[in-house]
């Protein structure tokens, strides 16, 4: 028995590191802003999630719906949680400062092709699908498979990084750079988040929540 798990443990941990590359690989795609196949990392996420942890048998480790309560309510993480809108509300305010309008046209153009700004309701549950699919791929799996491997810090900046970089639009360097570095931060937070509940269920909350205020303030400056 204690020869077979060693054995799952050693497939998940190949699996992971093949996962986390796939997805690297196509997101750093997204340097040349013209591609379209940087996306996919998020579905290659979710699949090796799923294919990871059928390998070790541990049912949704990390994601789970029924201790959503009880998650919520471990130390820190409800201070954690509220950061990324924290952080939303400020990137656009000091965004619009410095770039004026250009650094809120920049956010609605890199989010237009999958964000359907005149129509709120499918906005909405395209910002729960959109949060879900993310956290499931980056935190669930990139960020909370490879930290049983490596250390949980290198993981959490690896992981942002390469979050980040699936950001990437043409425009200003300066708007983008701008742009990229918020992204980042927000990743690294919600990895936090995820760390300390274990569940991203919680960091998507999280992200759902940050978006939705930040869209609603990109929407205001129109």
């Amino acid at each position: 028995m204690k020869d077979q798990q060693v054995i799952d443990n050693k497939k998940s941990v190949i699996l992971t590191i093949i996962g986390a590359s796939i997805m690297t690989l196509l997101t750093l795609t997204k340097v040349v802003p013209s591609s379209k196949i940087a996306g996919y990392s998020v579905f290659v996420g979710i699949a090796f999630f799923f294919i990871t942890e059928a390998v070790s048998k541990v049912k949704y480790s990390g994601l789970r719906f029924n201790t959503i309560f009880a998650d919520i309510k471990k130390p820190g993480v409800i201070l954690w949680l509220l950061l990324p809108s924290v952080n939303g509300i400020v990137t656009n305010i000091v965004g619009n400062l410095i770039f004026h309008g250009e650094f809120i046209a920049h956010v609605i153009g890199r989010t237009d092709d999958f964000l359907s700004f005149d129509k709120i309701a499918l906005l909405i549950f395209q910002i729960i699908i959109a949060a879900f699919g993310e956290e499931i791929a980056y935190r669930g799996f990139f960020f909370g498979k490879t930290s049983k491997i490596f250390p949980v810090w290198l993981c959490a900046v690896v992981s942002s990084i390469v979050f980040a970089a699936g950001h990437i639009a043409a425009g200003n360097i300066g708007i983008v750079i701008y742009d990229v570095a918020a992204v980042f931060t927000d990743s690294v937070i919600f990895s936090v988040v995820y760390y300390k509940s274990d569940n991203c269920i919680i960091s998507t909350l999280s992200h759902i929540l940050a978006n939705s205020i930040s869209l609603a303030e990109v929407l205001l400056f129109i």
